[in-house]
Formats: C-alpha cells, sequence, structure tokens
C-alpha cells in the first residue's frame, strides 16, 4: 500500500468554514420522548479534539453514534444548495448536525483512511455517515435519509489520531491518501446499493482503517451471502 503524500496530492490547505457542537434535546414530533445531539451551533472559540469528540459536543444514542471511530462528523457545504432546494427552505452552519461545515471534501474526493491536519489535531477518515431519521425528524422531511442514501452525499466520520485544538477557521489540509483505497461515495454504493455485491464487499473489507461498526455489518452480510451461495 503506497501512502501519497501531501507534496504529491494537490490539494490546497483550505479553513473550517463552521465549527459546530450540540447537547441532547428532545426531537420534535416524536410520540414519545426521543432525545438527540443532531441540532449543532456554530461556535467562535476554540475547542479541544479528544480522540472521543469536542469539547461541548455529545450524543444521546451512544450505540450508534459517537465512539472513537466516529468521533467528528464531516459535512461538505457543496453539498447544502441540493438539499436546500429539496427542502425548499435555507439552511444554516451545521445544518445536517455536522461538527465541521468544510469545502473541498465532496464524497467523491475523500477517500477511506485519508489523514488531515485539523488545527493542532491529526484526523482520519473512518467511514460514510449514515443518516438516519432523527436529521428527517428535524426537518420534518421523511425522505432525507432516502435522499442521502440514493445520492451518496452523506458526509463521513474522523477517527482522532492525535488530540488537539480545533476553531473556526483552523488549518484544514489532507497530508496522506491511499490511492488503492476506497471513496466514500463508492463505498455508500456497496453499503446501500451494492448489497449482494460480493466482490465490492470484499474490497471495502481490505480497507484497514474501515471503522469496527461498517466491518461488522459488511462481514455478516458477505457471510449470509457465501452461505446462499452454498445451498
Amino acid at each position: 500500500m503506497k501512502l501519497t503524500q501531501q507534496s504529491e496530492l494537490g490539494d490546497s490547505p483550505t479553513a473550517v468554514l463552521s465549527l459546530n457542537v450540540g447537547q441532547p434535546k428532545p426531537l420534535p414530533g416524536q410520540k414519545r420522548e426521543v432525545l438527540s445531539g443532531i441540532v449543532k451551533t456554530p461556535v467562535s472559540s476554540p475547542v479541544f479534539l479528544s480522540f472521543t469528540g469536542m469539547t461541548g459536543d455529545a450524543q444521546a444514542d451512544l450505540e450508534h453514534h459517537g465512539g472513537p471511530d466516529k468521533a467528528v462528523c464531516v459535512y461538505d457545504y457543496s453539498r447544502y444548495p441540493l438539499l436546500e432546494q429539496l427542502m425548499e427552505r435555507k439552511l444554516e452552519w451545521g445544518a445536517c448536525g455536522e461538527n465541521l461545515t468544510v469545502e473541498g471534501c465532496a464524497e467523491d474526493l475523500v477517500r477511506i483512511g485519508d489523514v488531515y491536519q485539523l488545527g493542532d489535531a491529526m484526523v482520519q477518515v473512518s467511514q460514510p455517515r449514515q443518516p438516519c431519521f432523527k436529521l428527517a425528524a428535524r426537518y420534518d422531511y421523511k425522505g432525507l435519509p432516502v435522499y442521502f442514501q440514493e445520492s451518496g452525499h452523506t458526509g463521513f466520520y474522523f477517527r482522532v489520531l492525535q488530540e488537539g485544538e480545533v476553531k473556526p477557521g483552523s488549518v484544514f489540509k489532507r497530508i496522506s491518501t491511499d490511492l488503492t483505497s476506497m471513496t466514500i461515495l463508492e463505498a455508500n454504493r456497496v453499503m446501500h446499493q451494492g448489497k449482494r455485491d460480493a466482490e465490492g464487499i470484499r474490497a471495502l473489507l481490505a480497507i484497514t482503517t474501515l471503522s469496527d461498526s461498517w466491518r461488522q455489518t459488511l462481514v455478516n452480510r458477505l457471510d449470509k451471502l457465501e452461505g446462499e451461495s452454498l445451498n
């Protein structure tokens, strides 16, 4: 596996457009109380990024959200106009519940395992995001999870390799990538549209930097497919 360094990438350092954090609150319009940290608010002060997330940020459902492999949620601002058109509303920073609103990180440009400098911290792409019903509930738009899955415009997660301080406007640049790895867009295709694509599943599982949760889902899926082929 050959890692391509920053000098070979052609990436220009950018800056974090918005740094967003939030605490769990009840979602509106639910039959029972459902807590969620989906509503993120931009902050202007520096925050400390630890191996499990940002100071001032939290998740309600720790079984499906948060943890070392999902310490930071990232979304590219270039996807906002399509969402605004879809939902016929103007969106503010952090609209998709992301911790980082950035530019230059669309899903077809980012690969699992890519390493970025983020302020004083070092982070690595671990998996695509899987938006759930909570984002749909926030905007009262039931078709939102399907839109994300079908478009592949999900955003993605970082794990933290080196802790450090991050602030709005912090330097944000990719410092290494593995061109044999899979893009976020292709990983989304395998997960959501290629559920019977054994070759694609094996290729995704071969990526050592893939998150444990995605790995377990794909291992189970592949085991089922291989079991079916023996019957």
